[in-house]
């Protein structure tokens, strides 16, 4: 039976420190943004240029 105390005190102490730390995170504002960073990935890389499209190819054919 005393298992069952001790388990219980271990489950509230790792609740705690999730709880803890999921506070800690809001306050510091880690999730005021969740949309941009879902499409920021779609816009993050440009077209490449036809500079560097030539050179590639140049390179490649050496």
């Amino acid at each position: 039976m005393e298992i069952i105390y001790i388990l219980i005190f271990i489950s509230i102490v790792i609740a705690s420190g999730f709880l803890v730390a999921f506070v800690w995170n809001v306050n510091s504002g880690q999730y005021d943004d969740d949309v941009t960073p879902a499409i920021r990935m779609l816009f993050d890389n440009e077209a490449p240029s036809k500079k560097n499209s030539e050179s590639n190819q140049k390179s490649t054919n050496k």
